[in-house]
Protein backbone atom coordinates (compact mmCIF):
# COMPACT_ATOMS: atom_id res chain seq x y z
CA UNK A 1 0.00 0.00 0.00
CA UNK A 2 1.35 3.54 -0.92
CA UNK A 3 -0.16 6.51 0.95
CA UNK A 4 1.11 9.92 1.55
CA UNK A 5 2.48 11.65 4.26
CA UNK A 6 -0.03 14.06 5.35
CA UNK A 7 -3.23 10.85 5.32
CA UNK A 8 -0.43 9.26 7.55
CA UNK A 9 -0.96 11.99 9.73
CA UNK A 10 -4.79 12.14 9.69
CA UNK A 11 -5.34 8.81 9.89
CA UNK A 12 -2.15 7.27 12.28
CA UNK A 13 -4.17 4.54 13.98
CA UNK A 14 -5.62 2.87 11.25
CA UNK A 15 -2.54 2.81 9.54
CA UNK A 16 -0.76 1.05 12.37
CA UNK A 17 -3.40 -1.59 12.13
CA UNK A 18 -3.15 -2.47 8.53
CA UNK A 19 0.49 -2.61 9.00
CA UNK A 20 -0.15 -5.68 11.06
CA UNK A 21 -1.04 -7.05 7.80
CA UNK A 22 0.97 -5.62 5.10
CA UNK A 23 3.64 -3.31 4.50
CA UNK A 24 2.99 1.03 3.80
CA UNK A 25 5.13 3.03 1.96
CA UNK A 26 4.93 6.49 2.61
CA UNK A 27 5.35 9.26 0.14
CA UNK A 28 6.53 13.07 0.42
CA UNK A 29 6.02 14.67 -3.30
CA UNK A 30 5.60 11.94 -4.92
CA UNK A 31 8.69 10.07 -3.62
CA UNK A 32 8.98 7.25 -1.23
CA UNK A 33 10.25 8.34 2.18
CA UNK A 34 9.61 5.58 4.78
CA UNK A 35 8.04 1.94 5.02
CA UNK A 36 5.81 0.81 8.07
CA UNK A 37 6.38 -2.58 8.22
CA UNK A 38 5.41 -5.46 10.73
CA UNK A 39 8.59 -6.42 12.80
CA UNK A 40 7.25 -9.50 13.79
CA UNK A 41 7.07 -10.59 10.64
CA UNK A 42 10.06 -12.80 9.66
CA UNK A 43 10.47 -11.95 5.80
CA UNK A 44 13.55 -13.86 5.63
CA UNK A 45 11.92 -17.00 6.19
CA UNK A 46 9.26 -15.86 4.22
CA UNK A 47 11.51 -15.44 1.27
CA UNK A 48 13.31 -19.02 1.76
CA UNK A 49 9.95 -20.77 1.69
CA UNK A 50 9.54 -19.27 -1.76
CA UNK A 51 13.20 -19.60 -2.59
CA UNK A 52 11.98 -23.74 -2.78
CA UNK A 53 8.91 -23.12 -4.07
CA UNK A 54 10.43 -21.53 -7.38
CA UNK A 55 13.30 -23.81 -7.39
CA UNK A 56 11.78 -26.94 -8.07
CA UNK A 57 9.27 -24.94 -11.06
CA UNK A 58 10.85 -26.03 -14.28
CA UNK A 59 11.87 -22.81 -16.48
CA UNK A 60 9.81 -21.78 -19.52
CA UNK A 61 10.50 -19.10 -22.22
CA UNK A 62 8.20 -16.05 -22.59
CA UNK A 63 6.22 -17.14 -25.36
CA UNK A 64 4.92 -20.30 -23.69
CA UNK A 65 3.91 -18.29 -20.68
CA UNK A 66 2.19 -16.50 -22.84
CA UNK A 67 0.47 -19.32 -24.63
CA UNK A 68 -0.32 -20.98 -21.47
CA UNK A 69 -2.01 -17.57 -19.73
CA UNK A 70 -4.30 -17.29 -22.74
CA UNK A 71 -5.55 -21.26 -22.66
CA UNK A 72 -6.50 -20.30 -19.33
CA UNK A 73 -8.67 -17.34 -20.28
Amino acid sequence: MIITATEFKANLGKYLEIAKKQDIYITKNGKKIALLTNPTVDKLTILNNLVGIAASTPLKDTNSIKESRLKRQ
